[in-house]
């Protein structure tokens, strides 16, 4: 029988649950089995190794040229152990009749499935017609000659339960009619639900029923000082689970599991509704009065937030904030500040900025409108920095900064907040905002511009700052001038620079302009010169100049011309 040399080397890993006892592992022992075959030329016991040359034992039988087979194959004695139903895993592999030339209405393609129950090891003082047959089995996938040329066989796996049972033991037996046929592992194993403790109710260990369908019912027994929601049942299927448990006993409200027991809260401590939780001491800042509390209620002074949890400390509004300190730049100012010293038990601190506008005169203050600019906002600041700006130059500010949390609106106590007075000086000129380009030459670019829209005061100069086009992290120069025009020199033909202008004031510079793109003229004549002065080149040769302009690259070709060819311009970028 060389087919059975490509068996399956094992049956695929079923690690059987913790509620699976298992009686019989045929994967469990080494070597043959042990088991009764009969006739003597019927099934065989083989032994052979797997692809990973690990050894297995299988059962087999191809007895498929000879009709009217009868082979038997009977496991030893097998104790049921209490259980009322067991279950035959059985893993085998059959071959495909319609692959094997020859055998038309001898092969088979299933076997049958027998038990017989005892109440002691019978030997082999067995007779067939002892038996009671649990199935017929047949084979979901079969293999054929070329999944045996290329070691792909079928590995088939059936479960069948075995009951109701009676007696102290019982075997299992296979029976051969004639097909070709092996077993390669067998598991009898039976089901159970273990014992648990479920919602205050003891549930004891509980073999499954004898049928498929039975439930077995469990009562539970509540622990003393516990509340009995409907009498607490469990049901044990036949797969061996517990299912969703009927009814439950939970301590009271007030009351908590100590060990087995449900005992009233402790002074100071209390439990807010029924279930298994403990008694929990009073949160921070509150209390209880009397023993088996529902709940902690705050002391002076403090609160809980509508989000807080009956669990939560009891908190109070923050302290101010400390270390206000302010930095004025023109009409700008910095203001920065430390958490409060005295956070109320809250990690929920948010800034409020509160900003007045107040003339000279005393008591002349206002709201400071809507133009003024906070940054990054105004009320509900998690930092502990604002920039303010767009304010107005020569004025005098008021600035409180107030400490929130989650409970200030419950406290009738006016908010704690740090003030600061400031006075704006004179703002810095805005943005140059038209740049544009009067003449190029090879070595030098004039600039001309616009005065700042808004100057705020007189303009000292104009700072012209210039370089070449992606090389700003290498270098950049910058030029000084009095005027709204500017005539850079010194610069490199046929490159592109960046132009930029910004106006000075006593109050600082304004901000750069944007950025102007120009490129300095070309030096064709120059060039033209000196090709002039330099030896014929060779027709065919060819040469290329990089040019400063970061992305255009300039081919040209020598010819015995008086004068060089025009240049083949290839512009690389956009």
């Amino acid at each position: 029988m060389g087919w059975a040399r490509a068996l399956l080397w094992a049956a695929l890993c079923t690690c059987a649950a913790s509620t699976e006892v298992n009686l019989l592992d045929t994967r469990t022992v080494a070597g043959d089995w042990g088991w009764i075959t009969y006739p003597p030329h019927g099934w065989d016991s083989i032994s052979e190794m797997d692809e990973r040359f690990i050894p297995i034992h299988t059962y087999q039988v191809c007895n498929v040229l000879t009709p009217n087979q009868n082979n038997w194959l009977r496991t030893n004695w097998v104790q049921r152990e209490g259980a009322w139903r067991v279950y035959a895993e059985i893993k085998f592999t059959l071959r495909d009749c319609n692959s094997m030339p020859g055998v038309l209405g001898t092969c088979k393609e299933t076997f049958n499935l027998y038990y017989l129950e005892s109440d002691r090891d019978l030997g082999t003082s067995v007779r067939e017609s002892q038996f009671v047959k649990i199935d017929t089995i047949a084979a979901d996938e079969s293999f054929t000659g070329v999944d045996l040329g290329v070691r792909r066989l079928r590995l088939n796996t059936e479960v069948r339960g075995v009951g109701p049972l009676a007696k102290r033991g019982f075997y299992l037996a296979f029976q051969d009619i004639g097909a070709c046929i092996a077993v390669v592992s067998v598991r009898i194993y039976y089901k159970k639900c273990p014992a648990l403790v479920r919602n205050l109710a003891a549930f004891s260990e509980a073999v499954t029923g004898a049928d498929s369908s039975s439930l077995v019912e469990v009562q539970g027994k509540c622990v003393a000082h516990s509340e009995e929601r409907d009498t607490p049942k469990m049901y044990c299927s036949s797969e061996g689970e517990w299912l969703v448990p009927i009814g439950k006993c939970v301590c009271s409200a007030g009351h908590e599991q100590q060990r087995d027991a449900c005992i009233a809260c402790k002074l100071g401590f209390y439990k807010s509704a029924p279930g298994d939780q403990l008694c929990t001491q009073c949160p921070a800042h509150s209390h209880s009065e009397v023993r088996a509390a529902q709940v902690c209620h705050c002391d002076a002074s403090y609160y809980r937030a509508a989000l807080d949890s009956p669990s939560a400390s009891c908190t109070r509004p923050p302290s101010a904030p400390v270390s206000l300190v302010s930095g004025v730049n023109g009409t700008a100012v910095a203001l920065e500040w430390s958490s409060p010293l005295d956070k109320g038990g809250r990690s929920d601190i948010l800034y409020d900025v509160i900003c007045r506008r107040c003339a000279w005169d005393v008591g002349q203050c206002e709201a400071c409108g809507a133009a003024v600019r906070f940054i990054p906002q105004q009320m509900g600041l998690w930092q502990t920095s604002i920039t303010v700006t767009n304010l107005l130059a020569h004025m005098n500010y008021t600035f409180w900064i107030e400490a929130i949390s989650g409970v200030s609106d419950l406290s009738l106590e006016p908010r704690r907040s740090a003030t600061v007075n400031i006075t704006t000086n004179q703002a810095a000129p805005s943005q140059v905002m038209l740049i544009r380009q009067k003449s190029t030459g090879q070595n030098s670019v004039t600039l001309l511009w616009h005065e700042p829209d808004q100057p705020n005061g007189i303009i000292l100069e104009y700072e012209v700052k210039y370089f070449e086009k992606n090389k700003e992290m290498q270098s950049y120069s910058t030029l000084k001038s009095k005027a709204t025009s500017a005539t850079v020199s010194g610069l490199k033909p046929s490159t592109c620079y960046l132009f930029q202008v910004r106006a000075r004031t006593s109050a600082g510079c304004g901000r750069f302009s944007q950025i102007l793109e120009v490129e300095t003229e070309t030096v064709s004549a120059a060039v033209t010169a000196r090709r002039s002065r330099s030896p014929t080149r060779k027709r065919g040769t060819t040469r290329t100049d990089r040019l400063c302009f970061q992305n255009l690259s300039f081919t040209w070709t020598l010819t015995p011309m008086k004068t060089p060819a025009r240049p083949c311009m290839s512009l690389l970028e956009k």
